[in-house]
């Protein structure tokens, strides 16, 4: 199965990645998100770590689960070959109603197909008020013409 872009990226094709995971991402779908990753991918996420699609998915769907209102931005930090960096933040709200918006960034590895076989993400929470929200559109997938990170100041 192939996941273009595939590797060696480009800047254009490396942009194209990074908005096709934010869209995956921003669809809430754990079983549509592994997809994009290898069977036997290797992901960090914070202190946890996940082997294979499976527990991919089991991680997505607990994670979803727990944040509410789930909005990702992803940006294009660097790119080298087969890897991709990049920076992203995302707003979400526990179920006490307090809501947080995530910053982070990701170190991504494609095979040759294009599928992510290495994803290692540091991730910073800070509480912020309702008020203080700045990704405000329908769940799903981040309209074309909302702000990027770099446009938001983030």
């Amino acid at each position: 199965m192939s996941r273009p872009p595939l590797p060696p990226f480009t800047a254009e094709t490396a942009a194209q990645k990074v908005r096709l995971a934010e869209d995956a991402w921003n669809s809430r779908d754990p079983e549509a998100v592994s997809r994009a990753y290898t069977p036997q991918s290797r992901w960090r996420n914070r202190a946890s770590f996940q082997n294979g699609r499976a527990e991919i998915v089991d991680f997505l769907a607990a994670k979803w689960r727990n944040e509410e209102e789930y909005r990702l931005i992803k940006e294009l930090w660097a790119y080298e070959g087969k890897r991709i960096a990049v920076r992203f933040a995302y707003e979400w709200r526990d179920e006490t109603g307090q809501w947080y918006r995530s910053y982070g960034n990701e170190n991504w590895q494609f095979d040759a197909d294009g599928l992510m076989e290495e994803r290692h993400a540091s991730i910073n929470d800070l509480p912020i008020e309702a008020s203080q929200r700045k990704f405000r559109w329908p769940l799903g997938r981040r309209p074309d013409d909302h702000p990027s990170l770099s446009e938001l100041g983030l």
